[in-house]
């Protein structure tokens, strides 16, 4: 199985300038764990995750003030949807996160989450 069989699309895209109450609100109505955010130098992209927000609230910072700019992953893997999964996961698993951004030619494609990997590979299971 590949990337593109588990990746999730379309994707949330919200901005830096988005506090985090306002992503996770999106996050939320989206039941999505993860919003992809135009990187803040405005050149490529970068990713907000629940993780992200819950370390802030624990932290004792307002979501009402605290910017989604601020607290998004600064060393992004991106994943080609031609991946196997087994890679994917292993990126995941070597980078201590659940989610990846699934690029194709420079855009967005997908996110894929380790949730994802384990519904793809569970699926496969049951059908073989």
């Amino acid at each position: 199985m590949r990337v593109s069989d588990g990746m999730t699309s379309p994707v949330l895209m919200i901005g830096p300038n988005h506090t985090l109450r306002q992503a996770a609100r999106l996050m939320a109505a989206r039941k999505v764990g993860a919003a992809i955010v135009r990187d803040v130098d405005g050149e490529g992209y970068t990713i907000l995750t629940e993780r992200d927000v819950l370390m802030s609230v624990a932290a004792g910072q307002n979501p009402d003030v605290e910017l989604v700019g601020d607290h998004v992953a600064r060393d992004v893997v991106f994943a080609d949807p031609g991946w196997p999964l087994t890679e994917a996961a292993g990126a995941m698993l070597r980078g201590g996160f659940r989610h990846l951004i699934v690029c194709d030619r420079g855009d967005v494609a997908g996110v894929l989450s380790m949730r994802d990997v384990v519904r793809c590979w569970s699926t496969q299971r049951v059908s073989v």
